[in-house]
């Protein structure tokens, strides 16, 4: 019979597989897998060590151990509406899933008449002042994405010293202590080719692209931030999840 620690990894491995943990998310702890499986830190230590050394996870200090992309085409997955991939951010997000993530602020402008927008069918206003930031997104060298984001100067003050590596969502949260209600987002399609104006992608021939427009709404009502972004076609999956009471 294979040893404890084997049998362990191998359960998480299977968990992993069948896709009930995906790249990015947090494998259970030492302490988790003591109670769960009746067995001693050291045990439980040799079975995320295991894992790791396998390439499926990747510990990152004072975080946890979490989920790597090992998928063939290293597509990235995200669930829209989703608050807690929000929550992560982009750079805390690639760094758990085995990426070096990269950042390049092109666009820093604070507009004074505010800015709106149409998702789900809906008009949504954000009043100014408004943060205008427009960041490159990359992992590995590779741009994955071209986000532009609108953020509430009202709600949010002195938000343009923040560095755009930390995620904006827990700002609202952690820093401004904004309660978020939802998160509204519609996705749409479209190809990018050499001629397209404004083309960050560096791509010598056509592109597909997915744009993703959406809102951050506070439990109050307010909107706090409008996000208008283009993502790769070739480097991004979405996923949605649905809910039976919906």
């Amino acid at each position: 019979m294979d040893p404890k620690f084997i049998l362990i990894s191998e359960e998480i491995i299977k968990r992993i597989k069948e896709g009930d943990l995906a790249p990015g998310d947090k494998v259970p702890s030492e302490n988790e897998l003591i109670k769960t499986f009746k067995v001693s830190n050291t045990t439980a230590r040799k079975s995320l060590l295991n894992l790791e050394t396998l390439g499926w996870v990747r510990r990152i200090k004072g975080k946890g151990t979490f989920v790597l992309n090992r998928t063939g085409d290293h597509k990235i997955v995200r669930t829209l509406g989703s608050v807690e991939s929000t929550r992560r951010g982009f750079n805390e997000s690639l760094s758990q899933e085995g990426f070096e993530p990269k950042n390049i602020v092109i666009e820093k402008t604070i507009l004074q008449e505010g800015i709106s927008t149409m998702i789900q069918h809906k008009q949504l206003t954000l009043e100014g002042p408004v943060l205008k930031i427009r960041i490159l997104r990359y992992a590995d060298d590779d741009i994955l994405k071209d986000e532009t984001r609108y953020i509430s100067l009202k709600h949010c003050p002195k938000i343009e010293r923040i560095s755009p590596e930390i995620s904006f969502f827990k700002t609202y949260e952690q820093t401004y202590h904004i309660k978020i209600k939802t998160i509204e987002q519609t996705l749409k399609t479209t190809i990018f080719d050499t001629s397209t104006p404004d083309n960050y992608f560096e791509n010598d021939k056509p592109l597909p692209i997915f744009i993703l427009d959406g809102a951050v709404i506070a439990e109050d009502g307010n909107i706090i931030e409008i996000e208008h972004s283009f993502y790769s076609g070739d480097k991004y999956q979405f996923g949605i999840i649905a809910h039976p009471n919906y």
